[in-house]
């Protein structure tokens, strides 16, 4: 199957009952196969005006305690991006899929790219923490995107899942487990009084238990700086108070969430940093290189956000430089040199997308520059 269609099965396998979603593509295929598939698992599947209220509709259904999904490309990204900054604030989990294509503006739509990046990390105005996973393959994006409604539930965060067209509209062969072999996590629950539950007190991992609307418990949700019983708060001390629990639940359980794969790096004297269908080619450049007696390795990002920069900095001590591979002009490869803090030399194999990067020119770039 298709990565896109990988992608839905794996939101059914994962428990998600609600799609509220708009036409883009490449992204299309993900909502015409769980519009057929939601209604045989009592699911629902809505198609909204806009990627506005595509993003509005998935929020109210997870308030309502049902696990919801979007999926769009990047000029829909953009419009949904203040509702994600709302559910940030809420702390309502649900999956957004982003299934990339080249831009700015309406930009390539049927050919892919990595150049959303840096806006599913800042998209949204002020400061938040997010997570967002870079699958790689077909039978990747069915298992990220339940591990994306697993730390989403988690947490109480959204969560992204950054895909491109490439991987979107490659058909290799997927393995769909028995339901029973499938882990899946629901939120924390609200338990006590209903009349005196906090619903923004931190519980378990500094994440609050969360109240379903319609089960009777005293609620008020905002959109405002708001206190533990979610009431607005418009104080400085409020403020702080507010950012601390969003910021502070995924900065404090980064050893649970991020998620990297390495290939070959005990003894890499190189280390190509790459991510999502880029991955394929920095596998095959490093396999390549030590043919030729290149000591190279590859270190993949499986969790884009938040970014392993304790990984990074490590490898920098001891390594000679980095190469990032990605499909923009430079947007991962920022992070690689911030984290490795002048410790090591950073190089960029890029370009604007509409087409993957090929092997050979990473190798030319780890013969020429190491």
């Amino acid at each position: 199957m298709t990565g896109d269609v990988a992608c839905a099965e794996g939101a059914l396998a994962a428990g998600c009952r609600f799609f509220g979603g708009y036409p883009i593509t490449p992204a299309t295929e993900i909502a015409e196969h769980i519009s057929g598939r939601l209604p045989e698992v009592g699911g629902t599947f809505i198609q909204m005006e806009d990627e506005i209220a595509a993003m509005a509709s998935i929020v109210g259904a997870s308030c309502a305690g049902v696990k919801s999904m979007t999926a769009t490309s990047g000029p829909g990204l953009s419009l949904m991006l203040e509702n994600i900054g709302l559910a940030v604030c809420t702390e309502t989990p649900c999956v957004v899929v982003d299934v990339q294509r080249a831009g700015p503006s309406t930009g390539l739509p049927t050919l892919g790219a990595q150049g959303d990046m840096m806006q599913a990390r800042w998209g949204s105005h002020g400061h938040y923490e997010i997570i967002a996973l870079a699958p790689a393959s077909p039978q990747e994006i069915f298992y990220q995107t339940i591990e994306a409604f697993n730390l989403s539930e988690t947490y109480r965060v959204p969560v992204l899942i950054m895909t491109d067209e490439m991987i979107g509209h490659l058909s290799e062969r997927v393995v769909i487990p028995e339901a029973k072999a499938i882990h899946t996590v629901s939120r924390p629950k609200a338990r006590g009084r209903k009349d005196r539950f906090k619903p923004f007190a931190p519980g378990t991992n500094g994440v609050a238990p969360m109240a379903i609307a319609g089960d009777g418990y005293h609620i008020h949700v905002t959109g405002l700086t708001h206190d533990e019983r979610g009431y607005p708060d418009m104080t400085v001390e409020g403020q702080e108070a507010m950012m601390n629990r969003i910021v502070g639940k995924i900065r404090n359980n980064l050893k649970d969430i991020i998620r990297t794969e390495s290939y070959l790096l005990d003894d890499a004297e190189i280390v190509i940093v790459s991510y999502g269908v880029s991955t394929r080619t920095s596998l095959a450049a490093v396999d390549e290189a030590r043919a030729q007696g290149i000591k190279a390795g590859l270190f993949r990002l499986i969790t884009v956000w938040p970014f392993p920069e304790e990984q990074i900095r490590k490898l920098a001590e001891r390594v000679k430089g980095f190469v990032t591979v990605e499909l923009n002009l430079g947007q991962i490869h920022l992070e690689v040199e911030r984290s490795a803090r002048g410790q090591a030399p950073c190089i960029l194999v890029g370009h604007a997308g509409g087409t993957i990067i090929s092997p050979d020119r990473v190798l030319a770039t780890l013969r020429e520059s190491f």
